[in-house]
């Protein structure tokens, strides 16, 4: 019940405080935490642990903000603190005076960076979302090269006389030295590990071994270079685990997971304790002004690196990092054992002040482990930051997410932007075309991930399913040691469907090979221009979409007493007036004297298939019209065909006549009227 409250990794500095004193009281000396011990033996399954099992693609997506955290960041904190705190022993009294500036920068990058076996031991008991987890680990793992760096850039200054620009020059160049190199070195000892894996069908046994040997070698070849062991081992991990896993058996793998954890989980006690034993056992030197300006120092360097390259970042990121986001990046900056060890590696000779460095880094190491880590907790609750879903992957989800990543290249294909997913394509292909073939060994090497990933799915499901006891529920046909086998062999299986032929099975193979697998194949582009379209359907559809239109027309030309003349319609509109009410233009037997609207019954698709012919006005030629007249309103006529050779749109008609022009300008002022009703057609319908 209290590791609910207080994280297991304050408890067991407590435990270590507890056993270093009842070590002091019974008169023994208590051991302490040596840097070898601690570089040599219990970091490295720590970091082992987390580059095996690095979440890859959530790391290649974040990996610009992670290395802008994780370099300028730590960059940042290492001068500001530095040039601070040399501010504070130039006013700080006499028992500070002595300390130079190259003390002060040496002890900003020791306590600047943030510590990976802390933010593990948090970040993995509060189960914040993906996001955090990976900016805040990714910023701890990475920043190795830069605290390697600095810390021996800062110690072979000290013993300088003099710094020259050449020095600096040649101390920020072998940041890109380290770094790289240190990568460089875990990339060739990942390779040389997949492909040891590939000859070891006949030996299952020692398969887990050649993982921690040439994992433990890589980290020792980069220290022996002063490169960063944390890069190799993590460089090391992610190169050959999708290769090692795809030669080994299935329970090598079970063995690999669960001794790396196991191992890490060890290291990170003995660390834990061991730092506690050792704040009881080691030399202190207290000096308030020191110690809380470096606590207090640290807190404002921390926010203030943040914010800044949080503003900067995020106008480069699609998936915004929100002030929630900023503030757990900022509060889980946790210090822990790798800033003592570097610490205690100083040489009493050129620094005489170690131990008030060794006290003040263990105080802000109480403060981030005590105070951060057990009150992140509640803070995550409080401001309701999203936490991790807890979700298995699916064959679903899978198919997706490559759908997605496919869909992007293409995108950046066309615009001829070779981002993010241009170059993770061309590396997957070159991988499958070429690494592949080389590293795994039998028909696997070719097999596709979508069905690498299913096969994957179906095993896990199959141990649980005989973990949980459901054994029962499996076929007789297949025996739990052929789940449980590496290689099962396929045993007969009664199937449901009748069998089909062998030349009816290739020729479905065939229709399939030729229809799913050629994705990039280029098909016909679509042409409005080659369609065969309907005339009459796209005609009846004009009519529908423009009724409406037609409908308004007739309210503005109701609410305007006097409007010049118009032109006469187009044949759209015309055909969607007509196409309202077909009935309302019923030719008449005797309307000789009414005016008409003649109708080419052509295609509808004609530009010139209705237009508006002899029209003769009513009460505009001099005479009253009739009330008889005034009744039966406008009658249809059907225009007779054209004879051959004539030209429909040019040839002047009887309706081009000034008299009609007159009539128009009359018709088109018909006086005040009332709204019509919802449904009227625009010609009112003869009674």
């Amino acid at each position: 019940s209290v590791s609910n409250i207080v994280p297991e990794s304050c408890l067991l500095i407590v435990v270590g405080l507890l056993v270093g004193g009842l070590i002091k009281g019974v008169g023994e000396k208590p051991p302490i935490l040596k840097s070898d011990i601690f570089f040599l033996f219990l970091l490295p399954p720590i970091i082992l642990d987390a580059g095996y099992f690095l979440p890859l693609r959530q790391f290649t997506e974040n990996l610009g903000t992670i290395l802008i955290f994780a370099v300028v960041g730590t960059l940042w904190n290492a001068f500001f603190l530095g040039g601070l705190m040399y501010a504070v022993c130039q006013l700080g009294g006499p028992g500070l005076n002595h300390i130079g500036l190259l003390a002060n920068l040496l002890f900003g990058s020791i306590i600047s960076a943030v510590d990976p076996v802390a933010v593990l031991a948090v970040f993995e008991e509060i189960h914040i979302n993906e996001l955090l987890h990976i900016l805040v680990f990714g910023e701890s793992l990475l920043n190795d090269a830069v605290t390697v760096v600095l810390y021996r850039l800062f110690e072979e200054f000290a013993n300088f006389e003099q710094v020259t620009i050449i020095d600096i020059i040649l101390g920020f160049l072998s940041f890109f030295v380290v770094s790289l190199g240190g990568v460089f070195v875990g990339v060739i000892y990942g390779l040389i590990a997949a492909f040891t894996s590939r000859f070891t069908s006949h030996i299952r046994v020692i398969e887990p071994l050649f993982v921690f040997v040439y994992s433990y070698m890589a980290y020792l070849s980069a220290e022996l270079f002063h490169l960063s062991g944390i890069m190799a081992l993590i460089a090391s991990g992610v190169v050959m685990r999708p290769y090692v896993e795809a030669n080994i058996s299935h329970k090598s793998h079970t063995t690999i997971k669960y001794f790396l954890k196991m191992w890490s989980s060890v290291s990170e006690t003995l660390i834990f304790i061991f730092l506690g034993v050792s704040t009881v056992a080691g030399h202190h030197y207290w000096n308030w002004t020191f110690v809380i300006s470096t606590l207090l120092f640290c807190l404002i360097a921390r926010v203030l690196g943040v914010l800044v390259l949080t503003w900067f970042i995020n106008k480069f990121r699609i998936v915004k990092l929100t002030p929630k986001d900023q503030f757990i990046i900022a509060y889980g900056g946790l210090r822990g054992a790798i800033a003592f060890s570097l610490g205690y590696l100083l040489d009493y000779k050129h620094f005489s002040m170690r131990d008030m460095f060794l006290t003040a880094i263990i105080t802000v190491i109480f403060f981030t482990v005590f105070v951060q880590g057990m009150t992140i907790r509640p803070l995550v609750d409080l401001l309701a930051v999203k936490k991790k879903q807890e979700t298995k992957r699916s064959i679903n989800e899978e198919i997706h997410t490559q759908f997605l990543d496919h869909l992007l290249t293409g995108i950046e294909d066309i615009c001829g932007h070779y981002g993010h997913h241009h170059w993770k394509d061309k590396l997957n292909r070159f991988n499958k075309k070429y690494v592949k073939k080389c590293l795994i060994a039998g028909e696997r090497s070719k097999e596709p991930q979508l069905i690498a990933f299913y096969h994957k799915m179906e095993m896990k499901q199959a141990i649980e399913l005989v973990e949980s006891g459901g054994i029962g529920k499996i076929p007789s046909a297949v025996s739990t040691v052929s789940i449980q086998n590496i290689n099962p062999k396929t045993l007969p299986v009664e199937r449901i469907l009748p069998a089909l032929s062998k030349d009816k099975e290739e020729e479905i193979r065939k229709i399939l090979r030729n229809n799913l697998q050629k994705t990039r194949q280029r098909l016909r582009s679509y042409n409005r221009h080659t369609l065969v379209a309907d005339p009459y359907e796209e005609a009846w559809n004009q009519m529908l979409l423009r009724r409406q239109k037609a409908r308004q027309l007739e309210q503005k030309m109701n609410n305007y007493l006097t409007v010049p003349a118009h032109k006469l319609d187009s044949p759209t509109m015309s055909r969607a007036r007509i196409g309202s009410d077909p009935l309302a233009y019923e030719p008449k037997a005797d309307s000789e004297n009414l005016p008409i609207i003649t109708i080419d019954p052509a295609s509808p698709q004609s530009p010139e298939s209705v237009d508006l012919m002899n029209e003769e006005p009513k009460g505009c030629g001099g005479l009253p019209p009739s009330p008889e007249e005034d009744e039966e309103g406008l009658v249809m006529r059907v225009k007779e065909p054209s004879s051959p050779g004539t030209d429909d749109v040019f040839t002047p008609g009887t309706g081009d006549s000034p008299s009609n022009q007159r009539m128009l300008r009359c018709l088109s002022d018909p006086g005040p009227r009332p709204e019509p009703e919802e449904g009227e057609p625009f010609i009112p319908k003869g009674q």
